[in-house]
């Protein structure tokens, strides 16, 4: 059985190496991640998710992976900043405050579907102005829910977390785990 990986992400890439799995094929969805108006974060990480899938192509030996991770402010869903001020605008609004981090993973095999989700509550520090403006110019804010990437610099602003950690990076690996060992994919 092949496992297709339908993100371009290194950071699920890497995650799936930790428990030494290598997909045989990376096929990134294409699809409009604009959420729909008044859509609450955890259906819309949801949908996310399936509509990757859905994108994917694969073949009938071939199992297709797809995640998606959404940081929800309440019920405001915090996706990929645009541009640094966007970056700065949502680190500030998490800066001393808990919020969600929704991670929804789904897996294809033919015309066979699971899913999962995942809800982890973080909790980021306020940031000082020049530590706000050290990670803006890192530039790891680009392409990551909320703004930031706990598993870089960031990590320093996060005092706590209630959940998966690797949901958080992007993919939650013992849900993922269990989607693979019930659709029969040993590594």
């Amino acid at each position: 059985m092949r496992l297709v990986l339908g993100s371009a992400s290194p950071r699920r890439l890497d995650l799936l190496a930790q428990f030494g799995i290598t997909p045989d094929a990376i096929r990134p969805a294409d699809i409009d991640e604009t959420p729909h108006k008044g859509e609450l974060p955890r259906p819309y990480c949801v949908r996310m998710a399936f509509e990757k899938l859905q994108a994917v192509p694969g073949e009938a030996d071939e199992l297709v992976l797809c995640a998606d991770t959404t940081v929800a402010l309440g019920r405001r869903i915090l996706g990929k900043p645009r541009d640094a001020g966007e970056a700065a605008e949502y680190l500030l609004k998490l800066g001393g405050r808990r919020h969600n981090v929704i991670s929804a993973v789904a897996l294809r095999s033919g015309a066979r579907i699971w899913q999962r989700v995942v809800v982890t509550a973080v909790k980021m520090k306020r940031l000082s102005d020049d530590e706000l403006n050290a990670y803006l110019q890192s530039g790891e804010w680009r392409g990551k829910a909320g703004g930031y990437a706990i598993q870089g610099r960031a990590g320093a602003f996060i005092p706590w977390i209630s959940g998966s950690f690797t949901g958080v990076v992007g993919l939650p690996l013992h849900e993922t785990a269990q989607l693979l060992a019930a659709a029969g994919y040993r590594a």
